[in-house]
Parts: C-alpha cells; sequence; structure tokens
C-alpha cells in the first residue's frame, strides 16, 4: 500500500515488507506544503523489535491490517504495546488511523467492517476506513 500512495503505481508482484521500508513524498494540505516520512514497518512478529527505534518523534501512525486475513486484525493490540514503548509519554498524543486493506477483496473478508469501526473507537484512534492498492481505493 505504501508503494502504492507514494508513486500512484500498483504492482502486482510486490513482495511483502521484510523488516522496515522508508519513503518521503511531499503534498499540499491546507495551502502548505508537507513533507511526509513513511516508514513502512513489517507486519510479522519476528520485526516488532525494530519499531521502538523508529518511532521516536513519530507525528502520527497508521495501523493496517489484510481484511482476509483476521490474524492481522486480531495482533493490533500487541503492536500497540511496541509502540507504546518506542513513544512513551508522547504515545496518548499522536493521531493514529486505522486501515483495513485490500478491500477489493471483500467477498473474502474475515474481519467484519462493524467489529474493526469499533476496535478503532475503542482504542481512540481518529478514525477507520479502508482502501485498496489494486483499485487505488482510499
Amino acid at each position: 500500500m505504501t508503494y502504492r500512495y507514494v508513486t500512484g503505481i500498483f504492482k502486482s508482484d510486490s513482495l511483502m515488507t521484510i523488516g522496515l521500508d522508508f519513503h518521503l513524498k511531499n503534498i499540499n494540505y491546507g495551502g502548505k506544503k508537507i513533507s511526509l516520512q513513511i516508514w513502512d514497518f513489517a507486519g510479522e512478529s519476528r520485526f516488532r523489535f525494530l519499531l521502538p527505534g523508529y518511532i521516536i518523534g513519530a507525528s502520527g501512525g497508521i495501523f493496517m491490517y489484510d481484511i482476509t486475513r483476521y490474524s492481522s486484525f486480531k495482533n493490533l493490540d500487541q503492536w500497540l504495546n511496541v509502540i507504546s514503548q518506542g513513544l512513551k509519554d508522547d504515545y496518548n498524543i499522536i493521531p493514529i488511523l486505522m486501515v483495513g486493506g485490500k478491500a477489493d477483496l471483500s467477498p473474502k473478508r474475515t474481519v467484519n467492517k462493524e467489529e474493526a469501526i469499533e476496535m478503532a473507537k475503542s482504542r481512540d484512534f481518529i478514525g477507520y476506513t479502508e482502501c485498496s492498492s489494486k483499485s487505488g481505493e482510499m
């Protein structure tokens, strides 16, 4: 999803992030030019140890899961614990958005949308949305 957002191109042969990837994207928001530094962390548990060192000073976060893989959704609280360790006092300050990926595969959904919305609300996230790298839906 990150590659699609940064480049506007869908790669059907893209591989899962190993460890982490870094991207820059310049956007205009409210008449201001903003430079985003995007750190894309692998979702596998074996890479969790990397996260705390890279999120210090973060201005926001996106929790993305695959709507067709319930396991990616149910691991959210484990990731929140890792983030709270890295951010310490800033943990409750940064805005976090929850995103369900692969919206184009909605018929194969294993995570109920209402359940995801409720989880986002219960964790005080700024919102919930779904997207698709393939279709470009955001």
